[in-house]
Formats: C-alpha cells, structure tokens, sequence
C-alpha cells in the first residue's frame, strides 16, 4: 500500500535517515587521540601492570597489553646490550657473552600466556554471543515481516511491533559482516510498518513524548559529564549516551533540531575538555623531557681530566646523586622518547661510575706501591737507630725523613703504622743522641737566663701602662727574640712558658694584636726541635692539604648555588663567609709549617 510522504506519519526511520551529518553516531564524537599509557621504567613494573591486567584479563585495553609487551622487550634487550657492553669492557668477547637467565621474563611469559588464554576463551565466547544474536535479531525481522502481512487490527498488533524494536535493542553485538544488511532490512520492515499502520495522532504524540522524555533525560546527563572530574571518564560515559540517543525512536518534527543541538553542545563540551585534557599532558611531558635532557647534558659534560683527588670525584659523585634524585621527582617523558631519555641518562652515570672505578683501582696500585716505598725507609731507619755515629747517622736520618715526604699516600688501614715504625726509628735514634750530648744542659741554662730576662722586659712594658707604637714594636721584638731561643732545662718549661703568655697575652689584648698573630707566636714559643719537628710538620702539611680540599669543595658548591639556585644571596653570603675563613686557617698554617723549617734550619 502506497503512501504519500506528504501525508505518512513521523516515524523512527524518517529520523534516522536524515543527513549523516545530523546523525549522533560514536565517530562524530570520538577524540582523535590514541590512548596514553604510563610508560614502565622496569621489567618488574611492567610485570606488576599485566598480573593486575591478569586479574580481569577479558576486559582489558589489548593495546595497553600490546605497548607493555613492546617495553618489556625493549627493557629486556637493554639490560642484555648492558650486560654485553660490560662483559667486553671487561676483557670478554663478545662471541663469548652468554646472557644470564632473566627470572622477570620467565614471569612475564607465564603472566602474557595467562591473558591469552583468558582472551581466546573470551573471544570464542563473544563470537559464540554474535552468532546467537544474529539468529535472534533474523528472528525478529521474520516477526515484523509477518507482522507487516497481517490482516488484524493495526491498533492491535502495534504494541507487539513496539516489543520487538525494544528486543531488537537489547541485544548487542552481531558479527560485524552482518551489521549493514540486519540493519537496512530492520529499517526497511519498520518504514513499511508505520506506512501500513497510519498511526493515529494520539499513538503518534504519546510516541514523541515519550521519545522527547528519554532524550531529554540523555541530555541533562551529557550536560553534567561536563562537571565529571575523570575527563577520560567523562569522555567514554558520553559515547554509551550517545548509542542510547540513536536507539530512542523521533520526536515531533519541530523539536528534532533543537534537542539534537542541545545533545551536540553537551557533547562538545565534555569533547573539549577531554582535548584539553590530552593536550595539556603531552605539554606536561614534553616539559619533563626538556628538564631530563639538561640534566643528561650535565651528566654527559663532566671534564674527566680534572678529576685528580679523591675528593674531587666524591663532589662530583654527590652532584651525580643529586641529578639522579632530581630526575626522580620528574615525571614521565612522551611515551616515544621516555625509555631512550633514560637509557642516554643511564649511560652517562655508568660511563661515570666506570671511570671513577678505574681511578679508584689506580689509586689503590699507587697506593700499594707507595707502601712498599716506606716500608723499605723503614727498614733502612730501624738499621741505623743503634748507630753511634752521630751526626752522619743524623744526616742520613734527616735525608730520609725528606724523602719520606716525597712518597704518595698509603692505605688509611695501614697510614698510622707504617709511620709509627719509622718515627720510632728516628725518635730511638735522636733519643740516645741526645743522653750522649749532655753538653746541651749549659745551654739549656743560658737560654733560661735569656727567656727569664724577656718576661722581665715585658712585665716591665705591662707595668708602663703605654700602648703607643714603639710599646707595639718592643713587644713583637720581644717575642721574636723568645721564638729564637732554644731549649731551656725540663722541670722549668712550663713555669716559663706559662709566665711569658700571660704577660704577652695581655699586652697582646692591650694592645690589639690579631688573634692569628697571637696563635703564630705561642706556636713558635712552643717549638721543640729534633724529631718532633718533622712529626709536627708532617700533621700541618695533612691539616693544610684537607683544608685546601674543604676550600676547594665550597667553591665548587658555590658556583653550582651561583648557576643554579634560587634561594637569594643569603646561602651564597653563607658559603662566602667559610672560604674566607678556611683560607685564613690555612695561611695561619702554612705559617707554622715556614716556622718549623726555619727551625729545622737553626738545628
């Protein structure tokens, strides 16, 4: 029977063929971004992602589980490139190189084996499903024929044509070849049914009603996914909408467009926001990648050359470090650059640490040989202690001792009892020396008297009251003369020595003297002389080669803070301040050290 198109009622395949532009499909919607993934940084991070994969394997992305499988093996051949890379660094060859058992791949092979096989199960099950929907949709398009060739009241048979379109949208999935020909058959059946029908206007109305209700209800909905705090989940809840809307039959003609517009602005919305989403997240990374690329261009630019100390490669050990916590706090990379980012840092702090291995082992050789070197002086001291021979074995003795300062470090383990055999050599030796030169007492009584007479000049200073600048030149001439003098008898050197600083202390407080000068000269009144010297000189050169490494240390520190932080000046100022005062106690000490040479010389 022929119907007008002028004069057939509105029906559900007039609205669903209006222009596909208008039509509210899936693809109109959908972002065109691929899916994002964390990248893993370990295998054990990627093995932990697919055991909780494993858990609901049936619903899981299959790209996800494509992209973990790809960075498994990447992180796995990686490992292996390394472990070849150091076999051979080490002496090996390379056709030699036989990789050890990966106990991470066992799992990720037994875990991979597992969703496979859950999948296959599901997938059989989901082709089983669409065979059994397509027999039950062709079931349906055999009622609705049927139901079209009937000869029974129209107003009856409506309410069963309505319950097999409900039946036919509740069922899901047929098999994708069946798609387009179950439906232009269905919307054929249903064209020809309304035509056959002529809907009454009260059928009709309660129809769009009914329709306008439910899309309505689609569009508040769509409308406050724009609030959802999950955008992604936002953005997937909206494509479930709007498969819904293109189920729900039409409304009356002259609220088509405006309900369909209202139902594409909330979906534009909620598509915005996922865009903007995505956008700002590869900005994200990008800015991660940037900060990772400085921090491999410091870790590549280290000047190997000029690393000679141990404390020169402990600082830069620690500036390692603090790049490697510093890359921690960074997030990840764009998933094309993430894992070759690490692996270019990776390689800089091995290359490193190889190197530091390497110094480090040298150092130990240099160190082992330089043992040996003292050993042998100790021999050489403990073969002359006996000697009677006094000034040449003091000579001999002497000449050791300067050689023994040309000799390298030792062994920290071994440092304190490689000297103490050879000290107690040469203290055995002047020890004996001195009983035998007993002549050295009428000296020692001279210069008592000499000392004696000082502190009485500079009691008599004191008692003056005056602080003018000839007060200032005697008192310096005074103490010179003290540092001059040598020894004095025993039982009265402290008697002495505690007088004269008392009294030069407070004519040093009157008369303003900087404490280094202060400290310089109770170090010279205090000298002894013979073997003590060269122990005493021997702990300064330690003390000023530490103070040396501390000084040089800050300045490193300082021009790292200078480049790179932004606290202000005060940490700066801070830092300042120490290497000034570092470098006064180390002039204060190279001091003491010209002052026993000096008195190395007068003996």
């Amino acid at each position: 029977m022929e119907v007008n198109e002028t004069n057939r009622p509105l029906t559900e395949v007039q609205e669903n063929n209006v222009p596909e532009t208008s039509v509210p499909t899936v693809e109109s919607v959908e972002s065109t971004d691929k899916p994002v993934y964390a990248p893993k940084q370990t295998q054990e991070e990627v093995v932990e992602r697919l055991t909780e994969i494993n858990k609901d394997a049936c619903n899981a992305d299959k790209q996800e589980i494509d992209f973990l499988k790809q960075t498994f093996y990447k992180l796995h051949k990686a490992e292996q490139d390394a472990a070849r890379k150091a076999f051979i660094d080490e002496g090996g060859n390379a056709d030699d190189f036989v990789p050890a058992p990966d106990p991470w791949e066992t799992r990720f092979k037994e875990i991979m084996s597992s969703i496979k096989e859950k999948r296959s199960v599901m997938a059989a099950e989901l082709e089983q499903e669409k065979e059994e929907n397509l027999q039950k949709k062709l079931a349906i398009l055999d009622k609705m024929k049927a139901l079209i060739e009937t000869t029974e009241d129209t107003s009856k048979i409506y309410n069963e044509f309505k319950q097999l379109q409900q039946e036919w949208n509740d069922i899901k999935q047929v098999p994708v070849g069946k798609v387009n020909e179950l439906w232009k058959s269905y919307q054929l059946y249903t064209e020809k049914f309304y035509d056959m029908v002529k809907l009454n206007n009260e059928f009709r109305e309660y129809d769009f009603k009914k329709n306008l209700e439910q899309k309505t209800h689609l569009c508040e909905a769509a409308e406050k996914l724009a609030e959802e705090p999950d955008v992604v989940s936002a953005f997937h809840q909206l494509q479930k909408l709007h498969q819904e809307f293109r189920n729900i039959g039409p409304v009356a003609k002259d609220l088509r467009e405006s309900i369909w517009a209202r139902f594409k602005a909330a979906s534009t919305a909620v598509n915005r926001r996922h865009q903007q989403h995505f956008e700002m997240l590869k900005e994200k990374e990008q800015n991660n990648l940037d900060q990772k690329t400085v921090i491999c261009e410091i870790a590549e630019a280290m000047e190997y050359d000029k690393l000679k100390t141990f404390a020169d490669w402990e600082n830069k050990t620690q500036e390692i470090l603090a790049l490697q916590a510093k890359w921690k706090t960074i997030g990840y990379a764009p998933q094309k650059m993430n894992v070759k980012i690490f692996e270019r840092f990776r390689a800089a702090c091995d290359e490193f640490f190889k190197r530091k291995a390497a110094f480090f082992k040298q150092i130990k050789e240099n160190m082992a040989e330089n043992l040996e070197k003292k050993k042998a002086l100790c021999e050489k001291a403990e073969a002359l202690k006996d000697s009677t021979d006094w000034k040449q074995t003091a000579e001999i003795l002497t000449q050791l001792q300067k050689e023994w300062k040309t000799i390298g470090p030792v062994a920290k383990k071994h440092s304190d009892a490689v000297w103490k055999r050879f000290i107690g050599a040469c203290d055995y030796f002047f020890a004996q020396k001195n009983k035998a030169t007993s002549s050295q007492r009428s000296v020692e009584i001279e210069n008592m008297a000499k000392k004696e007479e000082i502190i009485k000049q500079l009691a008599a200073l004191d008692a003056s009251g005056t602080t003018d600048d000839s007060t200032a030149e005697q008192t310096r001439s005074l103490v010179k003369e003290w540092n001059s003098i040598g020894h004095v008898p025993f039982k009265e050197k402290d008697r002495l020595y505690n007088e004269f600083h008392k009294l030069a202390d407070k004519l040093f407080d009157k008369l303003n003297i900087s404490a280094s000068e202060r400290k310089l000269s109770d170090f010279k009144s205090g000298l002894g002389k013979g073997d003590n010297l060269y122990r005493d000189r021997e702990k300064l050169v330690r003390t000023y080669e530490g103070l040396k490494s501390d000084i040089q240390t800050y300045e490193n520190n300082l021009g790292f803070l200078s480049s790179a932080s932004k606290k202000g000046n005060t940490l700066v100022a801070e830092v300042t301040r120490k290497i000034e005062r570092l470098k006064g106690d180390m002039e204060l000490v190279l001091k003491k050290i010209e002052a026993i040479d000096e008195k190395l010389k007068e003996s």
